[in-house]
């Protein structure tokens, strides 16, 4: 109850490692859906863009941001994505596809499955200790598989050209907020904002085109595997009270999303990634194994997902770790928003309305 649970969605995994709810959704620009998935011990999705149409988006034809599905298992994940896929004309990047595509997942044999690995997604900074479970997890799966080797995941100037991407959504999103109401928002968003705006239209022209050049990388890379693999938090979770990784392996972080670089430097591919619950780290907390694919490889990414998930399930060392609710201890953090009382999960209904504890 006092360690983070990831976000933005951290909520939202919470509550389905509780069994509380059996699927949420959630977006994912930089790891909002596979961050918080990962470290609750479910199963977080990124979609490629445009497989769940998005007609809000305030950047139309920006594919940063995306919607998408968590749930407990890979199937439960799918079923949901088949009700929620789908295409709509106020989102120029989503396009008409097959009704029932996520319906029934493709059958993937491991053993003719070509597995790339990368501890780092190219250099980001990673805990030791997630370096070990994360090879500890290769091995249960290395035997299995066709072909397992080190995949090169230097694409290019990675974090740059997130920044910028970032910045520009942001601004759009929030820029006239704070010119109307500035008070109403917190100082990470209006750090970002004003980040966008010292950046100019060459630097915008830059980072639309190295994404494009990080997309050719990755597809020439993805031509030699099916799927690439890695972990999804370079670090076991940490106090909530501390707002993100402040160092990573001795490594400082520049700003306080950087801790998420595993995350959104596969965002700039706009193919699918998955988080899988995969045993726990060496502090005894949720680990979640990545699971890379090729843009719009989105039905053969789940159906392999589903074989690995299967595989862990009858692995004493990498099963989904299950919250235990009998044993969990109540928080002592004290309530500073409208919600005035914690939900009592488990109190028997009594029609003396004055033990009622109301939540807001």
């Amino acid at each position: 109850a006092n360690l983070i649970a990831g976000g933005s969605s951290g909520g939202s995994a919470a509550a389905l490692a509780a069994n509380l709810l059996p699927l949420c959704t959630g977006s994912d620009t930089g790891g909002s859906l596979r961050m918080p998935a990962a470290l609750c011990g479910v199963v977080g999705y990124r979609p490629s863009v445009g497989v769940i149409a998005h007609p809000t988006r305030p950047l139309g034809w920006s594919g940063i941001s995306v919607l998408g599905p968590m749930a407990r298992t890979v199937d439960d994940l799918a079923l949901m994505l088949d009700v929620c896929e789908g295409y709509h004309a106020d989102d120029p990047l989503s396009a008409p596809s097959d009704t029932g595509r996520f319906a029934v997942l493709p059958t993937i044999d491991l053993k003719d499955l070509r597995v790339g690995y990368c501890e780092d997604f190219g250099g980001a900074p990673v805990e030791q200790s997630i370096r070990e479970t994360f090879r500890a997890r290769l091995e249960v799966l290395r035997p299995q598989v066709k072909e397992c080797r080190a995949a090169d995941l230097d694409l290019g100037e990675m974090d740059r050209c997130f920044d910028i991407l970032r910045a520009e959504s942001f601004i759009v999103a929030f820029g006239g907020g704070i010119e109307a109401d500035p008070d109403s928002f917190g100082a990470n968003i209006k750090d970002n904002v004003a980040l966008g705006y010292g950046m100019s239209l060459a630097d915008r022209g830059w980072a639309h085109a190295e994404q494009s050049r990080i997309l050719r990388k990755f597809n020439a890379l993805m031509a030699e595997f099916d799927v690439i693999v890695l972990p999804t938090s370079p670090v076991s979770p940490f106090a909530w009270t501390q707002s993100h990784a402040e160092e990573i392996d001795g490594h400082k972080m520049d700003t306080y999303y950087r801790w998420l670089a595993l995350c959104y430097r596969g965002s700039l591919t706009g193919g699918p990634a998955i988080t899988l619950p995969c045993g726990r780290d060496t502090h005894g907390m949720p680990f979640g194994f990545q699971v890379l694919g090729p843009l719009r490889g989105d039905v053969a990414l789940l159906g392999a997902a589903k074989a690995i998930e299967s595989l862990f399930a009858r692995s004493d060392q990498a099963a989904r770790p299950l919250a235990n609710m009998q044993t969990l201890q109540h928080s002592l953090v004290e309530l500073t928003s409208i919600v005035t009382h914690p939900p009592d999960l488990f109190a028997v209904p009594s029609s003396d309305s004055s033990n009622i504890r109301t939540a807001v």
